[in-house]
């Protein structure tokens, strides 16, 4: 084998580590690998390829008797991978500091990548180079799901919700939406988990906000967001927050802040979506997007064709139809198309699709929406784009 053969093993091997550190079946094809190159360098992929081979995980005593570095080697090494967004290094439950390898995507590095304000001049064109790259491996993926479309309906059925929707409870005026309450959920048995961002918020000391990576991605890829949405709305909590702040991803924030921030979130259409730790709604938050309908991923790649949309919810759109006066406000809201309307002109909701973001009943000027309370699941495969 020759030299630059070794070299494009040892990026090949690096790049199927990183594929497999995350939940989305990406491929190793000469894309994937091309992104790897552009964050890792020869010795950057010889580290991972050692380290990180069997588990994703590692403490320092596991990478020192796996690489034989020293306790300043492996501080310095990891710590620029953290800023690359290629390790999460923050200390574990127990105090240990750990490195863990992040996935390429939810959540990861191509997030990392897109959260900070646009830069300008060479580093804007750096930004280019690899939101291109990425464009071409999610049409890749796409073709990866619609190839496989009927033998990956089932495994979509078994995956944990990526997200957990907290929906608006105000609407454009400050008026409380209605909620028909569910007393099941007031049963001691029922793990609730925070109803509101307010509750988040109030949780954390340490509290981070970045630029939304979904909308920065777009426009660098020439996209202007069709919503106008403001884009330093990108919040992560607690360990999370105190690793964004420390590589220079986001920038820390007060509580009073923070609520600031979410108010104009909710002014703006956006919706609320919380991830947790280990995609477990019953552990902590760690994060909260807010996401437009125009921009998001979760939601243009499921449109795509690309993958499933896959969330928990604790709430259900549900439409007084004597009350609706047919503008079409909720239709043209609705982040997941949940909303229609009928023959009679009036708004009509598919409960399979509905994520309770609450986006339809804070702008109804009817006052014609409330929300059910009630745990789901909203699992819809992407669209089925060939035979």
């Amino acid at each position: 084998m020759t030299v630059q053969a070794d070299v494009e093993e040892k990026y090949r091997k690096a790049a199927g580590i990183i594929a497999r550190a995350g939940m989305v079946p990406f491929q190793v094809t000469p894309t994937l690998i091309d992104i790897v190159k552009f964050y890792l360098e020869e010795d950057d992929a010889d580290f991972i390829i050692k380290n990180y081979s069997g588990k994703t995980t590692l403490s320092a005593d596991e990478i020192r008797a796996t690489s034989g570095m020293t306790d300043e080697e492996i501080a310095k090494k990891t710590g620029a991978l953290a800023k690359k967004g290629i390790i999460f290094n923050q200390p574990n439950t127990k105090g240990v500091m750990v490195y863990r390898l992040l996935p390429l995507i939810i959540v990861g590095t191509f997030e990392y990548t897109f959260m900070n304000e646009l830069p300008k001049g060479e580093k804007l064109k750096d930004l280019e180079k690899i939101a291109r790259l990425y464009h071409t491996l999610l049409g890749e993926l796409k073709d990866l799901i619609q190839g496989n479309y009927d033998n990956l309906l089932p495994v979509f059925e078994h995956q944990p919700p990526i997200d957990r929707t907290v929906p608006v409870f105000t609407n454009e005026g400050g008026k409380k939406i209605n909620i028909i309450i569910n007393q099941d959920m007031k049963a001691e048995e029922h793990i609730i988990p925070s109803k509101t961002v307010d509750e988040i918020i109030d949780k954390y000391d340490d509290i981070a906000v970045g630029h939304c990576f979904c909308r920065n991605y777009t426009k660098v890829l020439g996209h202007s967001c069709a919503t106008g949405a403001p884009t330093e709305v990108c919040f992560t909590f607690g360990k999370s927050a105190r690793h964004t702040i420390g590589q220079g991803f986001a920038r820390r924030v007060t509580k009073e802040e923070a609520k600031k921030i979410m108010l104009q979130v909710e002014e703006a259409g956006l919706v609320h979506k919380a991830f947790h730790n280990n995609s477990n709604i019953e552990k902590e938050e760690n994060s909260i997007c807010n996401c437009c309908k125009d921009c998001c991923d979760t939601f243009t790649l499921w449109r795509n064709g690309a993958s499933p949309m896959i969330n928990s919810t604790m709430y259900l759109s549900v439409i007084n139809a004597a009350a609706c006066t047919g503008c079409g406000i909720c239709v043209e809201r609705c982040p997941v198309d949940a909303m229609a309307m009928n023959d009679d002109g009036v708004a009509v909701r598919e409960e399979r699709y509905c994520i309770g973001c609450g986006v339809c009943a804070r702008f109804c000027p009817a006052d014609a929406i409330s929300l059910q309370e009630g745990m789901r699941r909203v699992c819809v495969p992407p669209p089925r784009l060939r035979k």
